[in-house]
């Protein structure tokens, strides 16, 4: 099994994007974007120069994929205004009406309404399971985004397993902190294992403290309960420069247990660039 993250924050961009090549190739959240304002400022050049690049790279490798998913409507996880990118395509999708709040629901009406009949086809993946060749894809049931009764709704996980190894893709659910969440990535036991961490720079101001304890007792929870060797800790956590010193109980168990948390730049071998978190930084020196 062949896994790229093709954008993330810590590549400099809002995203989660996941390329999987087994004897089929699927592209998870084919989406990336920018976040608004940070320290009162809008994205700096550089993050505008690095989405365009993920961008790019998202459509280059959409257009290979077979298998396109979709875990939720949020702008960072999807692109909703480039039908053709899902044209010919099987789209595996959260349900668009079930599960699903207010605002995640208009976006899924909208979106299915552009793409139209352009996809080979279109399955509503909640908690079902499919085969592709010798590829087996299951799906979660919605769980919430973050702390449960989240007011940004719900998304869909992800396994994928080739008969020899086993990627589970937790999509937005920042912990997690549902313990449904915990429960089944621990029964999918998956080697590979792609986290969304949680929003620490909010900790102490819209983040209780008690819910980042409860995030630190979940991922020790499934590295000591799953065979996962490699961790990609990613998306929300890394938003915060200081997100490893918060988190240091998680790098810790994981080392005595000869296990590797990594964020995706790191899994790639390459520098973090943590643009949105450097933005006043990158204002005052470029």
């Amino acid at each position: 099994m062949k896994i790229l993250p093709l954008a993330s924050d810590s590549l400099g961009v809002r995203s989660m994007a996941t390329f999987v090549e087994t004897d089929v190739k699927i592209l998870i959240d084919p989406g990336t974007a920018l976040g608004p304002r940070r320290y009162g400022l809008p994205p700096h050049r550089l993050e505008l120069e690095a989405l365009d690049k993920s961008l790019e790279k998202i459509r280059k490798f959409a257009k290979k994929s077979d298998i396109l998913i979709i875990t939720h409507y949020h702008y960072d996880h999807y692109i909703p205004d480039e039908p053709e990118i899902y044209k010919k395509k099987v789209l595996l999708i959260k349900h668009p009406t079930e599960n699903i709040n207010l605002s995640q629901r208009k976006r899924a009406k909208d979106f299915l309404e552009l793409i139209d009949d352009l996809p080979k086809s279109i399955k509503y993946a909640d908690g079902k399971a499919f085969k592709f060749g010798n590829t087996s894809i299951k799906f979660s049931p919605a769980v919430w985004h973050g702390p449960v009764g989240s007011k940004v709704g719900k998304v869909i996980m992800v396994s994928i397993t080739d008969g020899k190894e086993k990627l589970v893709y937790g999509s937005d659910a920042q912990g997690p902190l549902d313990e449904n969440a915990v429960k089944w990535i621990i029964e999918e036991n998956p080697d590979v294992l792609i986290l969304d961490g949680p929003p620490t720079i909010f900790m102490g101001w819209k983040m209780k403290t008690s819910i980042l304890d409860d995030s630190i007792k979940s991922e020790i929870n499934i590295l000591k309960n799953t065979k996962v060797k490699t961790v990609i800790l990613e998306h929300h956590v890394v938003r915060d420069l200081k997100y490893k010193e918060k988190m240091k109980k998680v790098f810790e168990v994981a080392e005595s247990l000869g296990k590797k948390v990594v964020n995706a730049a790191e899994f790639l071998g390459v520098e973090p660039t943590y643009l949105e978190a450097r933005r006043k930084e990158l204002y005052e020196n470029f």
